[in-house]
C-alpha cells in the first residue's frame, strides 16, 4: 500500500476550494484538481482515509471522459505530470495518479442525477407515497427495481455542512433555463445509458449516478469526477435480486455501517474499525478493475 493523502499543501500553489474529497489549485487559465484519499458520507468527511481512493477516483474518471467523449466535450487537459506547469514540478509525487490538469469551467447550479433503478433516497420517498421530483412513477415498485426508462433527477447544490435537495425538473428550468434544462437532461441520460450498458457487460449494474456538467467559452462539458463509486451506485449484477438493498462496489457500504450504529450523521464522525475501511477499499479497487480490467494501474 501507498500512504495515504488526506489533505494537500501545495505551498506555491494557490488553493481556492478544500471539498469533501478534492483540493482545487488555480493556476492562471487552468484548475488543478486534486483527488485525496479522504471519504464522506452523509456529508460528513470521516477521520479515517481509503488508502487508494484517490488514485482509483482519478483513474475511473479519466477512462470515463475518454469513453464518453462522443456524447460531450468534457474539461480534461492533461492528467500527466509533465504536461503541468513547471511550478506544479516540487510536488510530482503527490499528483502522480491522482490529479488531473482542467479547464475553468462554470458548474451548473444545479446536480444532474441520473436513475436507471428504483433506490436510495428516491426508494424511500417512493414508499412514503411523495414524488420529490415530480415524476409520477408507476405505482407497486419494488425496492432496486430497473425503473422503465432511465429517469433525471436533478437537485439543489447545498453549502458545506448541508444536504442537497431533490427537485423537480419545473423548478430547474426556473433555475437554469428551458432550453438549457432540455439539453442538460438529453445529455445526462445518454452519459448514463451508454455508461450503463458497458458496466453491464462487466458484471456492474450502475443503478444511479450524479454528472458534474458546467459550461466552458459557451459550450456544456461534462466537470469534476465522473461514474466513480464516490458518485454512483455499482451492484454486483451476479448478486442483484429485486425487493430488498443490493451488495455494492461503492460507498454504500460505508453508508450501510454508519447507519447500523446508529450514527446521527452530524460531525464529528465515528472512528472506523479497520475492517470497515480494508473492505470499503477492496471495493473501490474491485470496481476498477472490471471497468478497466487489466489495464488498471492503481
Amino acid at each position: 500500500m501507498t500512504k495515504p493523502i488526506t489533505t494537500t499543501d501545495f505551498g506555491d500553489l494557490n488553493l481556492i476550494h478544500r471539498g469533501k474529497v478534492r483540493d482545487l489549485y488555480e493556476l492562471d487559465d487552468a484548475l488543478l484538481m486534486v483527488a485525496t484519499d479522504r471519504i464522506s458520507a452523509f456529508d460528513v468527511v470521516m477521520a479515517e482515509p481509503i488508502d487508494s481512493k484517490g488514485a482509483v477516483l482519478t483513474e475511473m474518471s479519466l477512462f470515463w471522459f475518454d469513453y464518453l467523449g462522443d456524447v460531450i466535450p468534457n474539461h480534461l487537459i492533461s492528467a500527466r505530470v509533465e504536461d503541468y506547469p513547471a511550478i506544479c514540478r516540487p510536488y510530482a509525487a503527490d499528483l502522480a495518479g491522482r490529479s488531473m490538469l482542467v479547464k475553468k469551467a462554470e458548474p451548473l447550479p444545479v446536480e444532474c442525477i441520473v436513475r436507471g433503478y428504483i433506490s436510495g433516497s428516491l426508494w424511500k420517498a417512493y414508499t412514503r407515497g411523495e414524488d420529490p421530483c415530480g415524476l409520477s412513477l408507476p405505482a407497486g415498485l419494488q425496492e432496486s427495481e430497473k425503473l422503465p426508462q432511465a429517469i433525471f433527477t436533478p437537485s439543489t447544490k447545498a453549502e458545506a455542512g448541508m444536504h442537497d435537495e431533490n427537485i423537480s425538473v419545473e423548478r430547474m428550468r426556473q433555475i437554469v433555463g428551458d432550453e438549457e434544462t432540455e439539453r442538460i437532461m438529453e445529455v445526462s441520460i445518454r452519459l448514463y445509458e451508454k455508461a450503463a450498458a458497458y458496466a453491464l457487460e462487466r458484471g456492474i449494474i450502475i443503478a444511479d449516478t450524479k454528472f458534474e456538467l458546467g459550461w466552458y467559452e459557451g459550450e456544456l462539458i461534462l466537470i469534476d469526477e465522473v461514474l466513480t463509486p464516490d458518485s454512483s451506485r455499482f451492484w454486483p449484477l451476479a448478486e442483484y435480486e429485486t425487493g430488498r438493498g443490493q451488495a455494492s462496489f461503492d460507498k454504500q457500504f460505508l453508508r450501510d455501517y454508519l447507519l447500523s450504529i446508529k450514527w446521527l450523521k452530524n460531525p464529528p464522525p465515528p472512528p472506523l474499525p479497520t475492517d470497515i475501511i480494508a473492505k470499503t477499499r477492496e471495493r473501490y479497487l474491485e470496481a476498477l478493475k472490471r471497468i478497466r480490467g487489466q489495464k488498471s494501474v492503481v
